[in-house]
């Protein structure tokens, strides 16, 4: 079973991911896909976390970058509620999965 710890190093490593995908693109079109994502949650089912969302992702790009790669409480608070679902594709999120896996196995 995995510890909080290890749930917490893959959830950065997949912000990690993110944010390398959304830097390489100049057009940034992950951030008008999670605010998309936001709206229709805080439509759907209202909630703190989907506000606070909401909030940063009325931001420039540096803050939000900043937020999803905060090692803080807050950050890993903000990346339970990550509204870049769908940003990566499963094969670049399954192979986040397998190399945590992996790690497990080996320690």
């Amino acid at each position: 079973m995995k510890t909080h710890r290890e749930i917490e190093e893959r959830s950065l490593a997949l912000a990690r991911a993110i944010v390398a995908k959304i830097d390489d693109d100049p057009q940034r079109r992950a951030l008008q896909h999670a605010r998309a994502v936001c709206a229709r949650w805080q439509a759907a089912a209202p909630a703190a976390a989907v506000a606070e969302w909401l909030g940063i992702l009325q931001q420039d790009w540096r803050p939000i970058r900043a937020a999803l790669l905060d090692e803080s409480e807050r950050g890993q608070r903000l990346r339970q509620s990550n509204p870049f679902c769908g940003v990566l594709t499963p094969q670049e999120r399954w192979a986040i999965y397998r190399r945590f896996s992996h790690e497990q196995i080996a320690a």
